[in-house]
C-alpha cells in the first residue's frame, strides 16, 4: 500500500485529468479519456509509445492517488509462469514430506492433497493481482511487454478476458472485482491482435511545447522560468532530428534539474555540450549533436522566445 488514502473511480474525464495532476502527471485529454473509460468499465488499458513518455509512470500516479497497491510484473525475454504468476514452495513441501515419513501419520493421498495447498504456494504479481484488498483491487503494471515472448502473450489471454487463472493442483482462481491493469510496450516488436483487443488502446506521443513546459514546473521547480522553456524548446526542435533515440519526457525531466544542479539559469553552448549525456543516451547521437549542431540548435531556440517574448 501506498499510505495514501484510498478514492473513489474518477466520474468524469476532468476528474481522471485532476487525479493524474493530484498525481503531477499532465495529462492531454485523449489519454485521460481512454483511462477514464477503462476504470469506470473495468477494461485493462494497453499504452504504447517511444520509452520515457511517461507510460510505466501512469500507473504509478494512479497506484498512489487511488491509494492501491501496485504490483509490478517486469517483463523479458523468457518471462515464465513461475516468476509472473505463482511456483510451488519445493522446500517446505520436502520438508513436510520428510515429516510425514518421519511420523508415519499420513497416508501417501492425504498428504500429496495437503502439500498442494495455498499453504505451499507462492504468489507472483499476476495471481497476487486477483486478491481482494479492503481498499479496492490493486493496479497490475505489466510492463514493457514488448520484451516477453508469444507464448507469455498467450498465457495473458485467460487473465486479461476473465480475470482468473488456472493452478491445475488448486483449480481455478477467479478475482473477485478485476484489478486495474496498465500494459506498456515500447514497440520494439508487434504485439499479438489477440491481447490488444482485450484491451484499450492509447498511443503515447511526445508531449507539445506546453504541456512539456508544465510537466517541467511541476517535476524539475527548482529549474528556473526561462531556463525551463530554453530546454523544452531545445528537446522539442532536438526531437526533429534524425537521431537513434529521441530523448523523452523523462530525459527533459532529467536534463532540467542537472542544469540547475548546475546552477545554470541559461542555455549556452558549454553547458549544453558538456550536459548532452543526460539527455542523449547514444553516443554517436551526442557527437552528431555536440559543437555545431547543438549550437545551432540552441541559435534557433534564443531567435524563437526572443520573438515569443517581443
Amino acid at each position: 500500500m501506498t499510505g495514501t488514502r484510498p478514492r473513489a473511480i474518477p466520474d468524469s474525464v476532468d476528474d481522471t485529468i485532476q487525479l493524474l495532476a493530484d498525481g503531477r502527471y499532465i495529462a492531454d485529454r485523449s489519454l485521460a479519456t481512454t483511462l477514464f473509460l477503462s476504470l469506470r468499465l473495468k477494461r485493462p488499458v494497453f499504452l504504447e509509445g517511444e520509452a520515457g513518455v511517461g507510460k510505466t509512470e501512469i500507473a504509478k500516479v494512479l497506484a498512489a492517488t487511488l491509494g492501491r497497491e501496485l504490483l509490478r510484473l517486469q517483463c523479458y525475454e523468457g518471462l515464465d509462469v513461475a516468476s509472473a504468476v505463482y511456483e510451488w514452495n519445493y522446500q517446505r513441501q520436502m520438508i513436510e514430506i520428510r515429516l510425514a515419513e518421519s511420523l508415519g501419520d499420513r497416508a501417501r493421498d492425504s498428504l500429496s492433497e495437503d502439500i498442494f495447498s495455498e499453504r505451499f504456494l507462492i504468489e507472483r504479481p499476476l495471481l497476487k493481482a486477483l486478491e481482494p484488498r479492503p481498499e479496492g483491487p490493486p493496479v497490475l503494471l505489466i510492463d514493457e511487454i514488448d520484451r516477453t515472448d508469444e507464448p507469455f502473450e498467450a498465457y495473458l489471454l485467460e487473465v486479461l478476458s476473465d480475470f482468473q487463472i488456472t493452478v491445475p493442483e488448486l483449480g481455478t482462481i477467479r478475482a473477485a472485482e478485476p484489478p486495474i491493469v496498465v500494459i506498456t510496450s515500447n514497440r520494439t516488436r508487434e504485439i499479438h491482435d489477440a491481447v490488444k483487443r482485450r484491451c484499450f488502446y492509447h498511443w503515447v506521443d511526445f508531449p507539445d511545447a506546453k504541456r512539456e513546459l508544465e510537466i517541467l514546473r511541476r517535476k524539475a521547480p527548482k529549474a528556473a522560468e526561462g531556463l525551463s522553456r530554453e530546454v523544452v524548446e531545445f528537446v522539442q526542435r532536438l526531437r526533429k532530428v534524425d537521431l537513434f533515440k529521441l530523448p523523452g519526457v523523462a530525459e527533459t525531466i532529467d536534463w532540467a534539474e542537472a542544469l540547475a544542479q548546475l546552477d545554470v539559469v541559461a542555455l549556452d553552448p558549454k553547458s549544453v555540450d558538456s550536459t548532452l549525456g543526460v539527455l542523449l543516451k547514444y553516443q554517436d547521437d551526442i557527437a552528431n549533436i555536440r559543437g555545431s549542431e547543438a549550437a545551432h540548435i540552441l541559435e534557433q531556440v534564443k531567435a524563437e522566445l526572443a520573438a515569443t517574448r517581443g
